[in-house]
């Protein structure tokens, strides 16, 4: 436990974001799994507006350094090919 005053402070400072942080995270997360959802069941056009939301999240969640740029760029890479991959199976079944 920190005795200094501002060791103290620096302490709640961390705790309130790494909450924050948290959460942020969860949103992120939880927006891709339903992307995954949509996709596993067929819904592709639910799944492209989702996409959108995807990113939106993902853009804020890198622009306030929660995560690298660069895995968000890749994690919206990925989930892009496969949302095009499942529409491009449903197209030629």
């Amino acid at each position: 436990m920190p005795n200094i005053q501002s060791a103290k402070k620096r302490q709640r400072q961390n705790v309130a974001r790494r909450e924050y942080n948290r959460a942020q995270r969860s949103v992120v997360r939880n927006r891709i799994k339903k992307l995954l959802k949509q996709l596993r069941a067929g819904e592709i056009e639910a799944a492209q507006e989702q996409f959108r939301s995807v990113c939106s999240a993902l853009d804020r969640a890198a622009a306030k350094g929660l995560w690298h740029k660069n895995n968000t760029s890749r994690k919206k890479s990925r989930l892009s090919k496969l949302i095009l991959k499942v529409k491009n199976a449903q197209a030629n079944s």
